[in-house]
């Protein structure tokens, strides 16, 4: 009985070697490369390194888009212990300032990878500490920030939440600014945990190029803040404004107010989002006028100083009466524009054939593209002669019967006041590469001769007219010579013209006996007001006058001698009602630990924004240099729709080292 029990044990003894032998030869063996193969997928990986995009500059080289290192954490629900959930949920809720249920909700699960904590900046990974626990990790994920959060939004775009370019610069130059990703192989452990990179089969990302544009920081926030006040004083449903260099069509300031902030798109509509300087169309009005009477003079068709009859402000032409706003027996061909006359012009037009009309009209550009350097233009339209109506040729002689784009318009008046050059306007003036190579540099792009010179010389000297003794004395400048047109055109609503809802603009350019800024502001139906000489021409003034302020040693040359002490006296007096410099020490932002608002007062404008934007807070600037106010008291909670006001002057400080 002993033997048999001594037999059975030494078989199982037996059959359990055979089997042992047999699977490790299998493994070992047999399926030893399949196995290996699984091992190695298992053990490494191969991430991509995704590449920064390129930087945004403006022609100062103010630094006005970057990109932030932020992270996302997730967790392995079947690989987070139980026991370290509670402690995870703690640490988030302190350093993310949610709730410490919503981590709890978020971690309950016991399987699965859940997405922990989106864009969690370096700041806040530091507050973290060293929270190495089995199943929690995280992988970069850049944020694109806009530094100065409104500041030229239409003009400069943004990355959405799926990393791609929308809108402005960054949309139209993608493929520059976007780089070449790169990869790494990595070695993880049986659980998952990183353990080394392997460096030789890593292949580093290529940032993007840096964008530097033609925009000048200040003279855009100057241009943003006087529409801001504008739209707010006139009551008008939106305000568009474009400040140009005539002689070369590089765009300095570019905004449409209502706007919005990229850093937060979300929030805001498409209306908000749309670069309506470009996208929308409008019948011009009286900005018009200029073209018409500057393809008459090219032609010779009629001079500065002939008289025509007005017929008192009421013309009947085919059956149709077009009236002036201000009736006039007598005016001369530069009074007609200087008085912005209907029946002026829409006599004169008469005297040009509908074919030459035409043709100077698409010689300005208008029914073309500018071809600018931003997605989403319109081409406005304009009739051929065949589709012309008995009065057509009269109604587009003052703007209506056309449509325009502001951008097309301020650039077709750029050729009226340069020497009658039309050029292509630019916003791209360099483009550099990651090691800091010029791959591109600005050139004016001549697209044709419109009018001779002679003709742009007699039509600066009778625009100068228009603000000095017409509609647009709103918009003079004493210390300096200001040339413009005003413009009121009524809107289309329902397929016919408004008695209510206007377009107010003006356009304007200085100084006169050599342009070098050219400006258009327009209002979308202003309550108050209504005429573009009450409504745009004072926000052209106050635009102009700040610029000339801030950009001194440009203008300085064309500035009345009687006046140059005074504007310096004034600027010296502003300066010193905001600060005495013998107290005034520039502040650091000192974070508080929970979702308060910091005290900010002193401290740099910059340093104020990268502040409250890594801490989310909304806000607004007016003006540049030392926050003087803000409207959220130091220390008070902050709610998530409510936006900071930030007021700001500038201020001379001596013995501080910038680096």
């Amino acid at each position: 009985m002993n033997n048999s029990r001594v037999l059975i044990i030494i078989f199982a003894v037996f059959m359990l070697v055979t089997i042992l032998v047999v699977r490790l030869a299998n493994i070992q063996l047999i399926k030893s490369e399949e196995y290996s193969y699984y091992a190695i997928q298992q053990q490494t990986d191969v991430e991509k390194i995704e590449a920064d995009f390129g930087l945004i500059y403006d022609r100062e080289n103010n630094l006005l888009v970057y990109n932030r290192n932020d992270v996302t954490f997730y967790a392995d629900l079947a690989m987070l212990p139980l026991s370290k959930r509670e402690l995870i949920a703690e640490k988030f809720s302190k350093v993310i300032g949610k709730p410490k249920s919503f981590f709890l909700n978020l971690l309950k699960g016991k399987k699965g990878t859940i997405t922990l904590a989106k864009k969690v900046t370096s700041e806040q990974l530091k507050s973290l500490g060293n929270l190495k626990i089995q199943g929690l990790y995280y992988k970069d994920d850049p944020t694109r920030i806009n530094h100065y959060g409104n500041l030229a939004s239409h003009l400069l775009g943004y990355i959405n939440k799926e990393h791609r370019p929308v809108s402005g610069v960054t949309e139209f130059f993608r493929k520059e600014i976007e780089g070449i990703d790169g990869s790494r192989k990595i070695v993880k452990n049986a659980i998952g945990e990183l353990v080394s990179i392997e460096e030789d089969e890593t292949q580093p990302a290529i940032p993007g190029s840096d964008l530097v544009l033609t925009i000048n920081k200040d003279y855009q926030s100057v241009l943003e803040e006087e529409l801001r006040k504008g739209l707010e004083k006139f009551k008008a449903q939106s305000a568009t404004g474009i400040i140009m260099n005539p002689n070369t069509g590089e765009i300095l300031a570019l905004a449409n107010i209502d706007d919005y902030d990229p850093n937060f798109y979300w929030q805001y509509n498409d209306f908000q989002r749309r670069n309506r300087a470009i996208t929308d169309t409008y019948e011009p009005g009286s900005t018009f006028k200029p073209f018409t009477l500057a393809a008459l003079l090219d032609k010779k068709l009629c001079s500065p100083a002939e008289n025509l009859y007005l017929e008192n402000g009421t013309y009947t032409f085919n059956n149709v009466k077009i009236r002036d706003t201000h009736p006039h027996k007598y005016l001369n061909v530069s009074e007609i524009i200087e008085q912005s006359s209907n029946i002026g012009i829409a006599k004169l037009a008469q005297r040009i054939s509908d074919d030459e009309f035409y043709k100077y009209l698409r010689g300005f550009g208008f029914g073309n593209l500018t071809s600018v350097q931003l997605p989403g233009e319109a081409a406005g339209k304009i009739k051929k002669p065949n589709d012309w109506s008995k009065i057509s040729k009269a109604y587009m002689s003052f703007g209506y019967e056309i449509s325009v784009t502001p951008l097309q318009l301020i650039t077709a008046f750029s050729a009226l006041i340069n020497g009658g050059i039309l050029y292509e306007p630019q916003l791209l003036l360099k483009r550099i590469n990651h090691n800091g190579e010029l791959e591109f540099e600005f050139e004016p792009k001549p697209v044709r001769r419109v009018v001779s010179e002679q003709t742009s010389v007699l039509m600066k000297n009778i625009l100068r007219g228009v603000v000095k003794n017409g509609t647009g004395k709103n918009a003079d400048v004493e210390f300096i010579s200001i040339g413009g047109k005003t413009g009121t055109s009524q809107k289309l609503v329902d397929g016919s013209y408004s008695k209510a809802q206007y377009n107010s603009s003006f356009i304007g350019f200085f100084p006169v006996e050599d342009p070098q800024i050219v400006c258009l502001i327009l209002f979308n139906s202003p309550d108050v007001g209504k005429y573009g000489g009450l409504v745009a021409a004072p926000v052209f003034k106050s635009v102009a006058a700040r610029i000339i302020e801030k950009d001194f040693n440009k203008f300085e040359k064309y500035i009345d001698e009687s006046f140059k002490q005074k504007l310096l006296f004034t600027s010296l007096e502003k300066e010193k009602s905001f600060f005495d410099s013998d107290q005034i020490k520039i502040k650091e932002v000192k974070l508080p630990a929970d979702k308060r608002m910091p005290d900010l007062i002193n401290c740099s404008a910059r340093d104020a924004m990268n502040a409250l934007t890594r801490m989310g807070i909304k806000y607004k600037i007016k003006g540049s240099g030392i926050v003087v106010n803000q409207s959220i008291e130091p220390g008070s909670k902050i709610s998530s729709n409510e936006i900071c006001i930030l007021n700001c002057a500038e201020v001379t400080i001596t013995g501080v080292s910038v680096y």
